[in-house]
């Protein structure tokens, strides 16, 4: 069985700065490049990281982000399924996080699949008490 990761926006953002964890990413990007994991990341998420490039760095930034996210061997989600949707809305209504964040933990839950995260102040709750596994870049 192939193993499945979803990337969050703090992972992508430590990924593009060259952050404490951007070695895991680019590990795991890697493997899914040779076809050894697949990765997946929602379209919210790389909003996320979208606006606050557009918010700090400019337009210019941001599209040539945009456009290099789009080349990474990351299947991205533009949908919300119903599974998603109901997901998303029990965690969002159950833990102190962001919508975005609700989201990629339910794409984690929905697909069995690791988050590949940094955020513990908004997960470590989450994990405790859920069954979802989180991959910790740092």
């Amino acid at each position: 069985m192939i193993v499945k990761y979803i990337l969050d926006a703090c992972a992508l953002t430590a990924f593009l700065y060259d952050e404490q964890g951007a070695d895991k990413v680019q590990s795991v990007l890697e493997d899914a490049q040779s076809g050894k994991v697949e990765v997946f990341m929602h379209k919210m998420n790389i909003l996320e990281v979208y606006y606050n490039i557009l918010r700090s760095e400019g337009e210019e930034k941001a599209q040539l982000f945009y456009t290099q996210a789009n080349e990474l061997p990351i299947t991205v989600i533009d949908s919300i399924s119903d599974a998603l949707f109901m997901e998303a809305g029990r965690l969002k209504a159950s833990y102190k996080m962001s919508l975005a964040d609700s989201i990629a933990v339910a794409e984690a839950a929905t697909r069995r699949a690791a988050l590949l995260t940094s955020d513990h102040h908004e997960f470590d709750l989450v994990e405790d008490k859920e069954d979802i596994i989180f991959a910790w870049i740092r």
